[in-house]
């Protein structure tokens, strides 16, 4: 649970959403930034709670193997890995016409917040992989929905102090912190790749 909650925390990148919040937050008040940053929160936990209970009956229905999807999302992970120890823009959470078109906007709680930079492909596929063996297993389930939650919760308080925190770490600080991130999820997307690859080939 507690390997769970670091792949998850590593993966949301709550320090890479600082600068982004601040950059698109900058023409608004205070608190209308606040009130984005709760409503985005909330609609990313109700779109990972419907994964959580939805994911594993969805790959067993279209007959995906969970081994399949564990090479899968290792492979997704570890390209996100990639593109915070080379502090790049994630391809993965979002292309450049959705980034020009959330500039534009001026409620940014549902996109690009909420989605693709919360509740994203990465933290989808990691949802995916976690609570799928949960069937029959209520208590391992609600262990692992309150490590999204709270997820979530540091997720939103990052956000509330995205302006001071900005201010002091700056952006050379934000790199340095999600690139340190983005080697420890590398190896933990590797293992998820070798764990598929053992189910599947049984070596």
């Amino acid at each position: 649970m507690l390997k769970f909650f670091v792949v998850f925390l590593v993966v949301v990148e709550p320090i890479s959403l600082i600068p982004v919040f601040v950059s698109l937050t900058k023409d608004g008040t205070a608190a209308q930034g606040r009130h984005m940053a709760r409503r985005a929160v909330v609609i990313s936990a109700i779109i990972l709670t419907l994964f959580a209970v939805g994911g594993g009956p969805f790959l067993r229905l279209m007959s995906i193997s969970l081994d399949s999807f564990r090479i899968f999302g290792g492979l997704l992970l570890f390209l996100i890995s990639l593109e915070m120890v080379f502090a790049r823009t994630s391809g993965t959470r979002t292309s450049s016409q959705e980034e020009l078109e959330s500039r534009q906007r001026g409620d940014i709680s549902v996109f690009p917040l909420a989605f693709p930079f919360i509740a994203g492909p990465g933290a989808m596929a990691t949802i995916l992989l976690a609570f799928s063996p949960t069937a029959g297993k209520p208590l391992l389930f609600l262990g692992l929905l309150l490590c999204v939650y709270g997820v979530l919760l540091i997720t939103l308080g990052v956000l509330y102090l995205a302006t001071p925190a900005m201010r002091v770490l700056g952006v050379t600080g934000t790199h340095v912190i999600n690139r340190m991130s983005g080697v420890l999820l590398g190896a933990l997307a590797v293992q998820f790749i070798v764990d598929g690859l053992r189910g599947s080939f049984g070596g």
